[in-house]
């Protein structure tokens, strides 16, 4: 899936990608292996990690997307389209039409798997993913060991360093794109505050934590439930879940946690590292789980190590984080709410209420889980980063269908 093949002389789009210059390398190994490629960019922040010469500014209304996007890949007769995320209405949009008119598409995200790897797919990611979800699919499978990835030497610095001059550059001349609407808040003073505080909080939250760390690993050991909480605007939780909220995702699960759960068992909220200087919902999770009566039975916590938070519980609730498979992966039994590539019935526990789960869970096939994610490393994860190194796939030519020596000599 994630095998591009022969790109020499193939006509490439590349539309909106990560922050920072991961595209722009991306187009450059593009056309160094032959290809003729394209940008198109919605902000001035895309064309300031573009190069000059193939890109193309999109100052149109949303409205007329579609038929600006399906007019340019007729005209410029694109075979492939590069982009980051498929919920975006940019993306989404593209895709709509690719599939129409005959173009592949290949989608960027973070990795399934995680650290060292990003995703790269066919058409889609997460649920919108063309793997199987059939458990013998994978049963079938030959038991194979995917090589060692290399360190993929994420760099938060150089993230937030990207994020920044991406909306200050943006912000700065908005009035080039007088109708672009990102599909986030797109303030770069209100970006440039949430980094600050989550900076400060980077400091005291882990001194908050530690009160709980040996208090998990030895009074609570195989005690507690484990619920990860995904960013507020994730679009896994929008577009692929019935939560339209974080919120509406810790009311459920306290909910059932206080009718169904042991009265011996607690339960362990964990903050997304990504939310730090945007979310806090302690008081929001102790509002309501007075509210259930389980308020003496309820930790929260901020960045408290996630291997600990997982080896000692006795299962994980979810509703689609990539946690969700690392859970597995610990052998801890492990419910999604939301809809998740694994998803699968042997690794979570597929098609059991929330209700019983607390007291009826089963652990997953280890072998069935070592087989599913040496496929989806095999098929849909580069080893590297967007914020590190580049991966190692695009850098060796692997990925490509091109002749070392006619590459190199582009």
């Amino acid at each position: 899936m994630n095998r591009i093949g022969e790109v020499r002389d193939r006509k490439i789009l590349l539309l909106q990608g990560p922050m920072g210059t991961f595209f722009k390398r991306l187009d450059r190994r593009l056309r160094r292996a032959g290809a003729q490629t394209y940008r198109i960019g919605f902000n001035t922040g895309d064309r300031f990690f573009s190069y000059g010469d193939n890109y193309t500014p999109y100052r149109g209304t949303k409205e007329e997307w579609e038929s600006f996007v399906g007019d340019f890949l007729q005209k410029h007769r694109i075979e492939m389209i590069f982009l980051f995320g498929d919920c975006r209405f940019y993306q989404a949009t593209a895709i709509r039409v690719a599939q129409r008119m005959g173009s592949e598409v290949f989608v960027f995200e973070e990795g399934y798997v995680r650290p060292h790897y990003i995703t790269m797919e066919r058409w889609g990611v997460n649920d919108y993913s063309h793997l199987s979800r059939d458990p013998d699919f994978y049963r079938r499978l030959e038991s194979t060991e995917p090589i060692e990835p290399q360190h993929a030497r994420q760099s938060k610095t150089k993230m937030v360093l990207s994020a920044t001059a991406y909306y200050a550059v943006a912000n700065l001349f908005a009035f080039r794109y007088p109708h672009y609407q990102h599909h986030r808040d797109f303030s770069a003073v209100k970006e440039a505050f949430y980094g600050i505080r989550g900076a400060i909080r980077k400091l005291y939250y882990p001194l908050m934590d530690n009160r709980y760390g040996e208090k998990i690993k030895r009074d609570l050991h195989h005690r507690y439930y484990f619920v990860p909480l995904q960013t507020h605007n994730d679009f896994q939780i929008l577009q692929h879940s019935p939560f339209q909220s974080i919120e509406k995702f810790i009311i459920t699960v306290l909910e059932s946690f206080a009718a169904h759960a042991p009265k011996d068992h607690w339960i362990v909220f964990k903050h997304h590292p990504v939310d730090r200087g945007r979310r806090n919902y302690e008081r929001f999770i102790r509002e309501q789980a007075g509210i259930v009566g389980v308020q003496d039975r309820v930790i929260v916590v901020h960045d408290l190590y996630l291997p600990d938070c997982l080896r000692h519980a006795c299962a994980t609730v979810t509703v689609n984080s990539t946690v969700g498979l690392t859970s597995i992966g610990y052998g801890i039994p492990t419910i999604t709410l939301g809809n998740a590539i694994y998803n699968i019935d042997g690794l979570t526990n597929k098609g059991m209420s929330l209700d019983r789960f607390w007291t009826e869970f089963k652990k997953p096939d280890l072998d069935l889980y070592r087989k599913f994610r040496n496929y989806i490393i095999d098929k849909t994860q580069l080893n590297g980063s967007f914020y590190g190194r580049f991966p190692v796939e695009f850098e060796s030519g692997d990925i490509f269908v091109v002749e070392r020596d006619e590459a190199s000599r582009r």
